[in-house]
């Protein structure tokens, strides 16, 4: 059976590591846009600094998902 996911052992911690990232940005990303919600949003509420948190968010998730990419690629051309 053929894994999407590396059997070595330093390429798999590289994966876990990517998913990690993947999955806490993916959290935090759902918890900062909820703030903009009018449910959520409070008076003191920083929509500038919110906004630049959701860029991050996005940023880091595109980070990890290039990470994946790059080594399920690398694996599967091996």
């Amino acid at each position: 059976s053929t894994s999407p996911f590396p059997s070595q052992k330093p390429k798999s911690e590289l994966v876990r590591t990517s998913l990690r990232l993947l999955t806490s940005s993916a959290y935090r990303l759902q918890s900062e846009c909820k703030k903009t919600l009018p449910v959520e949003t409070c008076p003191t509420t920083d929509i500038q600094l919110v906004t630049q948190q959701v860029i991050q968010c996005a940023y880091d998730i595109a980070k990890a998902a290039k990470q994946l990419v790059t080594i399920t690629t690398k694996e599967n051309n091996n």
